[in-house]
């Protein structure tokens, strides 16, 4: 995947070595071009000099091919606009703003860009809304056979009832997080873009849960 990512300080220099790492290109943007004396000179993606929401700086970045974009400058304004250019105007999938004022983040949350505030922020997170592939464990029981997982849905499950995610993955829903607020499903709970999912299974049946909330809805 190529992976675009505005702002090259501690936090923007990590995610472009570790998805580097990951075997992704990686361009990153930065006003500063000293900045991009962060990644090391054994970084071999894009550097672009420019600011991160013009829509050529992010042309020459390659946002016209990338499959996600990630907006961690020091400016809780300029993410916000740039993840919104990216998804709106390149229509890139998978998009995610750092956000210093946990106040804004669930306005910016309505507004469909998924937003990590700063106060519960990490690498890990980010790379996690970047990547949003394979089940992300959060408890596990003492035999390992049962686990707290939570477990990303393709998109063409949002309109849908929680329980029918819930008889077609053969899986009982823990709990949802709507705009980082953890939510007890009901029998008429429908997904909404943004939606977290986290589903008690048995650890040995995880892949075909995966498989399941992958692959959308069966057709009836």
């Amino acid at each position: 995947m190529h992976i675009v990512i505005m702002g090259c300080g501690r936090v923007g220099s990590t995610l472009a070595r570790t998805l580097e790492k990951q075997g992704h290109s990686v361009a990153v943007v930065d006003q500063d071009p000293t900045a991009f004396r962060r990644l090391g000179s054994d970084f071999t993606g894009r550097r672009v000099t420019g600011v991160g929401f013009d829509q050529d700086t992010l042309k020459e970045a390659g946002i016209e091919e990338a499959g996600a974009f990630a907006a961690v400058s020091s400016g809780d304004n300029s993410n916000i606009i740039a993840a919104r250019v990216a998804r709106e105007n390149f229509g890139v999938e998978n998009v995610a703003a750092r956000i210093y004022d946990p106040r804004r983040a669930e306005v910016y949350q309505r507004l469909g860009i998924p937003t990590v505030a700063t106060v519960r922020w990490t690498a890990d997170q980010m790379l996690r809304r970047l990547l949003p592939s394979g089940a992300e464990p959060h408890w596990q029981d003492p035999s390992g056979a049962v686990q707290l997982a939570e477990v990303p849905f393709a998109p063409a499950w949002i309109g849908h009832r929680v329980a029918r995610l819930e008889q077609e993955a053969e899986v009982r829903v823990a709990f949802v997080t709507r705009l980082g607020q953890g939510i007890l499903p009901t029998s008429d709970m429908v997904l909404q873009e943004g939606d977290l999912v986290h589903v008690m299974l048995r650890t040995a049946g995880l892949e075909a849960v995966e498989a399941v909330f992958a692959k959308g809805p069966e057709e009836h």
